[in-house]
């Protein structure tokens, strides 16, 4: 008997995407791969067709400019609310580039795969398309379901506690199937056994009080203006920003003098963030799903823009429900918190304990299980020692 396949198409738009994907898909790999075949591929880059490698440009394109001009990203936002789930998913994925919309139901057709496991609303509308349709599965990484990722599913994953009580409330939605599940957070972080006193040890940073601001995977945002303010501050602290894959900000930063009380290390695309995290004293950036990542190292975050309603609801979430965050757009008043708090750290202690008592609520263990549970519903066979590899 073949095994049945599962897929994990991972789409760029936004890092947080592919990071939730990666780590459902790591997880479920190690513990149920030898079972079934598991298909992972980047969707938009791995497919050799024009129409959809453009689209899977246009996604990214889209969330940089989201980034650089908020009042764009809030107005697309605020128009797939007013339109709906159907019409907005529809009119998103065939009128953007024409053509595309028919080419990423046949490539995904061309695995032909049994289960569909998505991150991102696009892969989910095209398996849900697909004849013969598989079992599929989408994960929501966002505080709340937009409409995008209220199209249907078979099974719905959505892990913060706000979104799954709106989605509940939703008297348009059928949440029948939808189900409240932690962050996935990548896997890396249960890894990280350093403390605040060894990373810095290991990353050769001094023993002062740390920021490190970051402003997603490309790097947009107001960074650049706080940075730029605070390195003129007479203020004993370690400055660390990211810049993520935008080398013009990286190359920007690298010609500033900061002050002499402050050490200043500006970082591009790195692979140990987490190491920076654990070291650091206060998180900056805009609210996405990397607040994630601080919090879960018990940091607290200055949420400083945010580029789409998706992004302001991520916010509010770690705002007014984990109590880990404070909001301020304004650079200079970002400056200003950040001294107060190299000032007196015990302002932050309250912020600490609400980022670590939260600690629970992150790992991608639950739902590579839930998965392989339907899995079991759906293909029993699946637990037929029997099984043979497809041909």
């Amino acid at each position: 008997m073949a095994k049945i396949k599962v897929m994990f198409p991972r789409v760029e738009a936004g890092f947080g995407h592919i990071m939730t994907c990666n780590a459902v898909e790591e997880i479920f790999s190690k513990k149920y791969g030898s079972r079934v075949e598991v298909i992972n591929i980047n969707f938009y880059s791995d497919t050799q067709d024009a129409k959809l490698k453009k689209y899977g440009e246009f996604l990214k394109t889209q969330v940089r400019n989201y980034t650089a001009h908020p009042m764009l990203g809030h107005f697309a936002t605020f128009s797939c609310e007013f339109w709906g789930t159907d019409l907005s998913t529809w009119g998103t994925l065939k009128f953007q580039v024409p053509g595309s919309y028919k080419k990423g139901i046949e490539f995904l057709q061309s695995f032909h795969p049994d289960v569909v496991f998505s991150t991102h609303w696009a892969t989910n509308y095209y398996a849900e398309l697909m004849n013969p349709k598989p079992f599929t599965v989408m994960y929501c990484p966002d505080a709340l379901l937009n409409k995008l990722f209220k199209y249907r599913a078979d099974l719905s994953l959505v892990s913060m506690e706000t979104g799954y009580t709106e989605a509940k409330r939703d008297t348009t939605y059928d949440s029948s199937n939808l189900k409240l599940v932690p962050f996935c957070i990548r896997n890396d972080a249960f890894k990280m056994k350093e403390t605040k006193e060894s990373a810095r040890k290991k990353l050769n940073l001094p023993d002062k009080f740390t920021v490190v601001l970051a402003e997603g995977g490309y790097g947009r945002g107001a960074m650049k203006k706080i940075v730029t303010k605070l390195l003129k501050e007479h203020v004993p602290v370690t400055v660390i920003p990211v810049c993520g894959k935008n080398e013009e900000l990286l190359e920007y930063f690298k010609k500033l003098t900061p002050t002499e009380e402050i050490t200043f290390l500006p970082q591009g695309f790195i692979t140990n963030i987490f190491e920076y995290m654990v070291a650091s004293d206060l998180f900056c950036g805009k609210a996405g799903n990397m607040i994630a990542e601080p919090t879960f190292f018990g940091v607290p975050s200055i949420i400083t823009g945010t580029s789409t309603s998706i992004e302001t609801n991520i916010g509010d979430y770690y705002i007014n429900y984990v109590h880990c965050a404070v909001k301020e757009f304004h650079p200079s008043r970002v400056v200003k918190i950040i001294k107060r708090c190299v000032k007196d750290p015990t302002i932050l202690v309250p912020y600490i304990k609400a980022a670590k008592d939260h600690h629970s609520s992150y790992g991608a263990e639950a739902t590579a299980d839930l998965l392989w549970e339907e899995i079991v519903k759906r293909f029993p066979q699946v637990l037929d020692e029997k099984q043979e590899e497809n041909k």
